[in-house]
């Protein structure tokens, strides 16, 4: 089953699937999106880590060991995070804007007024597009957080998303 389904019959536009509290997750290619980035940085850390441990601890029987756990440890800590950050990120569109949702532990929430969509943007860098995977830039009207990116999104669930939210800015443009 793909991550969209149409909503009803002929030329609809497709709709992604929600949940039960009408929250939408990720589809499961951007799994990999997460752990390759957490991945490639917790890895970048362990081996910036291997200098210190050798210049500090080089004639010690530590060196070794600690060399070791870090290389083994903190890319698989990367991996498990990567794992739990795919988890817990939901998005929704309702009526009143766009939500998205991250985190367990500390949560964070972003909601977009529909009044405050300014334009959008759609990226899909090398790793996005081997994946079927983009990524959703809504520009803002507010000066604190300008723009609400939203990795992971399958294509055409972003597409879907850039479409309704761009009837939103048209249908403003009319109003005024």
């Amino acid at each position: 089953m793909t991550p969209s389904e149409t909503s009803g019959t002929g030329s609809e536009a497709p709709t992604p699937m929600a949940l039960p509290d009408g929250w939408q997750p990720l589809p499961r290619a951007a799994r990999w999106l997460f752990v390759l980035g957490n991945l490639f940085g917790f890895g970048l850390v362990a081996l910036a880590l291997l200098v210190p441990i050798g210049l500090l601890l080089r004639d010690t029987p530590l060196a070794l060991p600690l060399a070791l756990a870090v290389l083994v440890v903190l890319p698989a800590w990367g991996t498990w995070l990567g794992y739990r950050q795919y988890a817990c990120t939901r998005w929704q569109l309702d009526a009143h804007g766009y939500t998205l949702r991250r985190g367990r532990l500390w949560q964070r929430e972003t909601f977009v007024p529909r009044s405050r969509v300014q334009h959008l943007d759609l990226q899909r860098g090398p790793i996005e597009r081997r994946f079927g995977l983009s990524t959703l830039v809504i520009h803002t009207a507010g000066t604190r957080h300008n723009a609400v990116a939203t990795a992971g999104l399958s294509a055409d669930d972003a597409e879907w998303l850039r479409n309704q939210l761009a009837r939103w800015i048209e249908a403003d443009d009319d109003d005024a």
